[in-house]
């Protein structure tokens, strides 16, 4: 009972439609306003869908100079080991390194590869078209949310964070199963946790090993959230400024960065952009870092409602929303390719 009680008190793990039920009626506001139950395709004219969902990654980088993300190119399920390292070695692209769906998001079939094995094991199971990104090895991975309403030269950083993935530490003492069910996050992950690390499952963690559970950091698999919000300056406003303008119509959503010091960051050396998600990434600094549902909720206002202004903005000067039609059958596709790649991440340990 008292498992259940905490369940309850702990908003930040209830299901996501649960925690944004109560704001539906804010969202079908902007939906009425606007005429268009997609209105909010024309928030982020170069990324499809207006990056809401279902957006190819090729399309993310393809409009980011090469010298912001890692090294990646992209694999087709029907194609055979050798053409994979062919690429791999023609974009001198070592073990470990990081596997991702062309069209995905949270953490679904996220891989760290350290092998030609679990490369094998992995492209077996695969069903789509995915990525094969070099590892990066910057020390801090951050979150960067990004507002600029388009008839504005100045946007606005609306939420930072430091974000550690999902892991333990060892003691020398205890096997991961347990430290696993130990952790006040990891314990609600066992099932899912057990099927990725089996072959370690009841290994002794050497004391101070930190064992990595999840290579995706994201609130949705487990990852801790520490926020960095008095670090946001005008240094800090001034790299994403210029790197969505540099974009180009790119307005709202959310950068996730691999950097060597924040301060670094903010002087626009020793970091590179692992991705960035336009607006359908959630504002998700309200997660482990104080806020009570009621201003989470606010946040989100917050943040729908630049989104809708953006959109208006945007949609007066000729970008019009998607047909509904059109939107309708591309949530039909992209809801049926997300069922078969959740499918596959259950297979592919």
């Amino acid at each position: 009972m008292k498992r259940i009680i905490e369940k309850i008190k702990n908003w930040e793990a209830w299901p996501f439609k649960l925690i944004y039920a109560p704001l539906v009626p804010f969202w079908l506001m902007y939906i009425v306003k606007s005429r268009a139950v997609w209105f909010f395709t024309s928030s982020n004219p170069k990324l499809t869908f207006g990056g809401m969902e279902g957006e190819p990654k090729r399309e993310m980088y393809d409009l980011l100079p090469h010298e912001l993300y890692p090294t990646t190119f992209n694999v087709l399920p029907e194609e055979d080991l050798i053409s994979i390292k062919k690429k791999l070695l023609a974009s001198e692209i070592n073990y470990p390194f990081i596997v991702k769906p062309e069209v995905g998001g949270q953490g679904i079939l996220f891989r760290k590869i350290d092998s030609e094995e679990d490369l094998i094991h992995y492209h077996h199971f695969i069903p789509v078209e995915y990525i094969v990104q070099a590892m990066v090895h910057y020390p801090i991975e951050v979150s960067v949310f990004h507002i600029r309403h388009p008839n504005s030269s100045k946007g606005e950083v609306t939420g930072f964070l430091h974000k550690i993935p999902l892991h333990v530490v060892g003691d020398g003492k205890h096997r991961l199963a347990e430290l696993v069910k130990q952790h006040p996050k990891a314990f609600n992950r066992i099932g899912e946790l057990h099927s990725k690390h089996k072959e370690k499952w009841d290994n002794i963690v050497p004391i101070g090993e930190k064992y990595i559970l999840s290579y995706a950091a994201n609130h949705n698999r487990g990852a801790h959230f520490i926020d960095l919000k008095d670090h946001i300056d005008d240094d800090l406003v001034a790299i994403f400024d210029n790197i969505s303008k540099g974009i180009n119509d790119f307005f709202y959503g959310r950068y996730d960065i691999m950097c060597n010091t924040i301060e670094e960051l903010k002087q626009g050396k020793n970091f590179t952009i692992l991705e960035y998600n336009g607006c359908g990434a959630e504002p998700n600094h309200f997660y482990d870092t104080g806020y009570t549902l009621r201003d989470a909720h606010k946040e989100i206002l917050k943040h729908w409602k630049a989104l809708y202004n953006i959109s208006k903005f945007n949609a007066a000067l000729g970008i019009k929303p998607w047909p509904f039609l059109k939107g309708v059958a591309f949530r039909r596709e992209t809801l049926k390719l997300f069922n078969i790649m959740k499918e596959a991440d259950e297979q592919i340990r």
